[in-house]
This record gives structure tokens, sequence and C-alpha cells, in this order.
């Protein structure tokens, strides 16, 4: 879910080849755990057009601006120097401590919120005028982690707090992450991230802080509206005339399993395809840069492969919904997600055509416990592990990534849920306005309000669109 690969079933004495074969086909582990940035989330294709390509390079020069300088992963893994004895180091932004927590960039080019960008400690929000990127709305304290029964912890969506132009963004990361890490909580570790820093310190506070070390004050935020904070499935066509194939891999799985001979299928297309493909926030995959004369030959190999299942999917529920790993591979999961995540939206397809939905909208995703990977508290409808086979059924958020979900029904199980959902959907299918969405209609119509956290808990459309 965060634009990344996933390797599952290294063997453990084997480990470090392992890591040598990674780096040997131009891709690096740096920094992909520990109390550092991650790696940085920014809208799946840059070749969609030019101000995406420009997004794209700004997203890849602060990637390499907060990786750390230390040179233990080279020397660990790649037998580059000794591992010890090899002198002082210089962390000019992480510093001796590094941060309290890890910290998530993402980036999002509007009308589209496919990164999740209120999801993040800090995310930009490009403002194109006239095709050309101006600079970028600035959002700060995004984050889905929490525990559950614990009222010190709680998902955030972040606040937009000014505007700024594209010369100003490495001085305002920069600003932002190391105000992480000198005020972020190092007492309580289930505390240190940053949107528990803005809400100890108030928000105002933070951003004085922010302006003091960057040099300058933040414009104010300018205007910008997103439509959904999904992917679109299929072809689109760039700026450049060349195309842009979507496909839906559930749950980002890649294998070859009979009759979906997955792995392979994308192996003969990177045969023949000379542009690029780009891992998507939703955890699927775009073939980037097709003439128009390889179309026929891409959809034929998609087709043979079985590469088109996922858009072919029932429900339009199905073809969007996403979840996090979980059971067997994620020691933290309490109940199952990426293998129950087929299984569950077979169950909601016969509800969803029996009240016409088959083709609504409506954004699920599942979690196996409530650290939020899959961004559970962002799901229209979203359930996040309690047990094995039990859930909370959380309700509410919007399409658009703006808004969280909260709490309808606490450690239920399937047939709890389906029977809860059924007269929501018969509901939504006979007092929904024209072009109202599932979680605008339960607020509006009173079926859920925001939750009770102590935070931001949303960011009002009349304020941005």
């Amino acid at each position: 879910t965060r634009q990344a690969f996933q390797f599952h079933g290294v063997i453990k004495r084997e480990l470090k080849a392992t890591m040598q074969a990674i780096n040997a086909s131009l891709i690096d582990t740096l920094a992909a755990c520990g109390d550092v940035n991650r790696n940085v989330m920014v809208a799946a294709n840059p070749h969609e057009s030019r101000a995406h390509a420009q997004v794209q390079e700004a997203a890849a020069a602060l990637s390499r601006h907060f990786l750390p300088n230390s040179r233990a992963y080279y020397e660990i893994w790649l037998d580059e120097e000794l591992v010890a004895g090899s002198g002082e180091e210089e962390e000019p932004i992480y510093g001796s401590t590094y941060l309290p927590r890890k910290f998530k960039i993402a980036f999002a080019v509007p009308p589209t919120n496919d990164v999740d960008v209120f999801a993040n400690d800090l995310g930009f929000i490009a403002v194109v005028e006239h095709g050309v990127l101006a600079g970028f709305n600035v959002s700060i304290g995004g984050g889905m982690g929490a525990s559950h029964g614990d009222a010190e912890t709680w998902p955030r969506v972040a606040n937009v707090i000014g505007f700024i132009t594209p010369g100003q963004l490495v001085a305002l990361a920069t600003a932002v992450v190391t105000t992480q890490r000198d005020l972020g909580n190092r007492e309580v570790r289930k505390r240190a991230r940053f949107k528990y820093t803005i809400d100890d310190h108030g928000l105002d506070r933070i951003v004085a802080e922010i302006e003091s070390r960057a040099g300058f004050a933040l414009s104010p935020a300018r205007a910008f509206a997103f439509d959904h904070n999904g992917d679109r499935p299929g072809w689109v066509q760039g700026e450049d005339g060349r195309w842009h194939l979507t496909l839906v891999l559930p749950a980002g799985r890649i294998a070859d399993r009979p009759g979906a001979p997955h792995l392979t299928g994308l192996r003969e297309i990177a045969n023949v395809h000379r542009g690029e493909f780009r891992m998507t926030g939703n955890q699927n995959l775009v073939i980037a840069g097709v003439p128009e004369g390889e179309r026929k030959r891409i959809d034929a190999l998609v087709h043979s492969h079985g590469l088109d299942h996922g858009l072919r999917l029932g429900t339009a529920l199905a073809r969007a919904a996403f979840a996090c790993v979980a059971l067997p591979t994620c020691g933290l999961a309490m109940a199952e997600a990426e293998r129950y995540l087929s299984p569950f939206t077979g169950k909601l397809e016969p509800l969803l055509e029996k009240h016409g939905l088959g083709e609504a909208p409506i954004l699920l995703r599942i979690s196996g416990c409530p650290n939020g990977c899959s961004r559970p508290y962002l799901g229209e409808i979203a359930l996040v592990g309690k047990a094995p086979g039990r859930y909370n059924l959380m309700l509410g958020a919007d399409h658009r990534g703006q808004r969280l979900n909260t709490l309808y029904r606490e450690n239920v199980s399937e047939a709890e849920i389906l029977d809860a959902l059924d007269p929501l959907f018969a509901r939504y299918a006979a007092e929904r306005e024209a072009g109202e969405r599932f979680g605008d209609f339960l607020h509006r119509s009173g079926v859920v309000a925001l939750p009770p956290y102590p935070t931001h808990r949303q960011i009002p459309l009349e304020l941005h669109a």
C-alpha cells in the first residue's frame, strides 16, 4: 500500500544473498523500516502529463534528500566496507538520535488522491496552473495507526497549513522533519508519531516552529478538489498520446496460479513493452507509455495470462477494495485480511446486486489489526481485525480520503457484518441523491457521525473546493 514490493517467504540463512540480488536488480531496501522517512509516495503515473512528471521529479528529489547517510546498509549487506571501525558518520537531518518514530510523505495530483495524501505525516498537493506545476499545498499530521481499546491512540487526517513554491519544497520538508525530530515524544513510543506531536503541542505552535526553521512563512492554501482516492482501472491516454493501462491486482499479489499465470504474464509483457511498469498506492499496477500501435499486443498478453481478471470482478466495490497482508505473514495481525478479501467481497456481491448497487463505487478496506497499513479508517466500509473471524465494522469515510470513518459495530462476525450492511444498502439504494456516495449518504442520513477522537477528523470540502 506504499508503492513498494514486499518479498514473502525469504529464508533467513539466505537473507544476505537475497539482499544482494535485490540490489543487483536496481532495487534497495534502504530506509524501508526504522525511525526515518520511509519511501515517498507519489501519483502513480508521471507520464500522464507534464505536471505529473514535475511532481514525480520533486518526490524523487525529496526521497533522496531524506535517505540516511549511514553506510551500514552497504557494509552489512553488500560487503563494501568494514562493518565496524568505519569512523564517524554525520546525519545532518536525523542527528544522532534519528526520529522518534517512522515518518511518511506523499505527493498527490488533484483531482485524484490515489496516495491518500491526508493519511501521511507530511503531504504535498500539487497546484497546477495552465498545465504547469505552480507549487504545493502542504498538509501535516496524518496517520492511520491506533490500538484497540486505547483512548490515547487514534487515526488522524492531516491539516492543510498553506502553500509553497517548488523552490521552497526541500527547506519546508526539512523543517517539518526536524521539528518532529526535536519535539516528538521519545518517552512513550505509541505516542511518538507526528500526529500526536501536533495534538500535544497544538497546530499553531507546530506551524510556527516549521516556518521558523524553514526561514519563510507559508502562503495561504490555494483551492484544490479531489474527486476520489482510488485508481482508474483500464486504459487512459496521456498528454503525449501514449496509453497507460491500470491493472487491478487483488491485494497486490503477483504469482502464477492455476488459470492465472500473472507473474509469467508480466514477464512476457516486459519482454515486448518499451515503457514502464508503475506501482500504485492501492496495490495495482500501471503498464505505462504504450504506443497506440502496441495496445492490441498488450491487451492480448493481459487476457491470455488472466491479468484482466481484476478488471472483470463482479462489483465496483470488489474492483476498488484492498487489504493488508495480515495472516500468516504479519506478526501483528489479529484476523485475516488479504486472504479474506475475495471471500468477503463475494459475500457482498449478492447483497449489492439485490439492491441495484453492483456498479456503485463503494470503497472497502480490510485490515488484520488496528495499525492501519491498508488505511482502513479512510474506507467507506472497513473491517479492522479484532480476533480470528471477528472485526470492528467501520463506516462513513468519504471517497476523497478527507474524512475518517467511525465505529458502527464492535467485535462482530461475518454474519453480523452482512446483517448490518444489508439494510444500509437498501436505504442507500432508495434514498441517495444523484451522485451521492455511500459514506456521504451515511452522514447525511444520520446513520453515522464523525468519530469522537480528540483530533483532526475531516477536511471540509467547502474550504478547499
